[in-house]
């Protein structure tokens, strides 16, 4: 659950600075009440394929989908 909840933070963050730089607003004090804990998105059982070529450059990160 850990790995899920950084993940789930790292992304938020990038999508809150993804909309911001559109000149979307996006107040802080809405902020506080978005949680990183959910994990509905996450397949608990299955095959997960890793395509070298899907992977990001260390240091960087996954498009964000939308």
């Amino acid at each position: 659950m850990a790995v899920i909840t950084t993940w789930n933070t790292v992304y938020l963050g990038q999508a809150v600075s993804a909309l911001r730089a559109e000149g979307i607003d996006i107040p802080d004090e809405l902020l506080a009440h978005v949680s990183p804990l959910g994990w509905e998105h996450v397949g608990l059982t299955g095959d997960y394929l890793w395509r070298p070529e899907d992977v990001p450059p260390l240091g960087t990160f996954r498009k964000l989908n939308g």
